[in-house]
């Protein structure tokens, strides 16, 4: 066999890699010391833009198994025909935190997922939650900023948590599941998926569904109470799934979804597309139409884990949208993010190439082209780089993609509309009053612990919220924080 050298990056082979060339025994270095410099350069530019929320990250990837044709609802290739498989990967995450923060820490669970189709990537970029704190994504900043560290002792500050949510009671729903036994899950195997936003289908009549995705584990809700988290090892969520899999105890997931008319989303007596309200079962039950399996782990984190680009605007025929605002919020910022951190052809990176042709117009820019990462169909070439033009194998749109037309409010205005109004606690009530005894007791706990720490002021106006929400649950939070 032939030997291996060590090279540079430019592949020169390398003669010594313990030592530095130096002027004598005990004298200085040289400026001859490229392989030198390059090791020092580079390791000084290892680290990437850290991503400011969802740093902390896992990923596997795996197999999405349709077991009912949806041909009536969507065009989507990867949702037509009973048993077809389309690879996928899968990223946990948690929100708040940075990459230095612990598995166990009380807060949602990213639950981002890639489909591979034949027409494209298709991304749904969800939690662990159906619902989330916000209904608008003017606020998503702030909301982050309240979860971040305080910016003058860069130290965990409960109180400015209850702050923002004083002033939010939109919050409320989540908070009841956040503060909940569900808040830290036992392990990332043990917790459901939501797509969380409203999303679309539409099908080749051009009649669009609007669709809530929803990933049950099939291996038992699990959770862990603040006692038992303080206990586990920071990296032990990460740990747990890496050698599930590599055991081959693969983890897995029923997919399933709920589906809502157009002329039944204008009857509801709800904003079917505010990020904090959940659909009914009852009224919109749930259809099984699949199994997710995770069956094989990365062979590199950064490359795959850290350097994968999920985006709600990653969409295919047949998928779509909605009205929901921190959607439409976040088909902007998610992609300009990675263009941020990875660079403008971050599409070429290998987990986030899609597996089908790709043409496309796009030029140049930082690492066109990147070798190792070529993209099958890719045009950074000498070929025409503009549309239209008089080439008859050149990229051409395909009008038999269009996407039917989005329905609008009647005589919509615009403006920013104030949602101070809306329904802030029904829900949340609900939810408080179906938990058993013993979750009741858990989630005021784990409320008054943190409010315990916030001003007065922000104490009184959130039992406010929770009263409103149920009268017992906030009279537990008031009486654990008179004690």
């Amino acid at each position: 066999m032939s030997k291996t050298y060590l090279t540079t990056a430019s592949g020169a082979p390398v003669a010594d890699d313990n030592n530095s060339v130096s002027a004598g025994e005990r004298g200085s270095l040289t400026f001859d010391n490229v392989h030198l410099f390059e090791k020092l350069a580079h390791f000084n530019r290892e680290r990437i833009p850290e991503r400011v929320v969802h740093a902390r990250g896992y990923g596997a990837y795996g197999t999405f198994t349709l077991n009912k044709d949806l041909s009536d609802y969507t065009i989507a290739d990867f949702l037509k025909d009973a048993g077809k498989k389309t690879d996928v990967f899968l990223r946990f995450s948690t929100v708040a935190g940075g990459q230095d923060s612990g598995d166990y820490v009380r807060d949602v669970r990213g639950f981002a997922l890639r489909f591979y189709t034949e027409q494209g990537n298709y991304d749904i970029v969800g939690n662990n939650t159906p619902v989330f704190f916000i209904r608008d994504p003017a606020k998503f900043p702030d909301f982050i900023h309240s979860q971040k560290k305080d910016p003058k002792t860069n130290l965990p500050n409960p109180a400015h948590h209850f702050e923002f949510w004083a002033n939010h009671p939109q919050s409320m729903h989540q908070i009841t599941i956040l503060m909940s036994d569900r808040g830290i899950p036992k392990s990332l195997r043990h917790t459901n998926g939501y797509g969380s936003h409203t999303l679309s289908l539409w099908n080749k009549d051009g009649e669009r569904f609007w669709v809530k995705w929803h990933f049950k584990t099939n291996q038992g809700i699990e959770t862990l109470t603040n006692e038992e988290a303080e206990k586990q090892p920071a990296d032990g969520m990460q740990k747990d799934l890496v050698e599930a899999i590599d055991k081959g105890d693969f983890p897995s997931w029923s997919v399933k979804i709920q589906i809502m008319t157009d002329e039944q989303a204008r009857q509801c007596s709800f904003n079917p597309f505010d990020l904090t309200k959940v659909w009914p079962h009852s009224e919109f039950p749930l259809k099984d139409i699949g199994i997710l399996e995770l069956n094989r782990n990365v062979d590199n984190y950064f490359a795959e884990t850290e350097q994968v680009a999920f985006a709600p605007s990653n969409l295919v025929p047949g998928v779509g949208v909605s009205p929901d605002k921190v959607l439409q919020g976040r088909l902007f910022a998610y992609a300009d993010a990675h263009r941020y951190r990875l660079g403008v052809n971050h599409q070429q990176i290998p987990v986030n190439k899609p597996l089908c042709p790709v043409h496309h117009y796009q030029r140049d820019g930082a690492m066109a082209g990147a070798s190792g990462c070529p993209v099958t169909g890719h045009l950074q070439n000498g070929d025409v780089n503009f549309y239209p033009n008089d080439r008859t194998d050149a990229p051409a749109p395909a009008a038999q993609f269009g996407e039917p037309s989005m329905p609008l409010e009647t005589d919509a205005w615009l403006k920013a509309y104030d949602s101070s109004d809306e329904d802030n606690y029904s829900q949340a009530g609900n939810l408080y009053r179906i938990m058993s005894e013993d979750r009741k007791q858990q989630l005021v706990s784990n409320i008054a612990g943190g409010l315990s720490q916030a001003t007065e002021s922000v104490q009184s106006r959130m039992i406010e919220h929770f009263t409103r929400c149920d009268e017992d649950y906030g009279q537990r939070i008031q009486a654990l924080l008179e004690g």
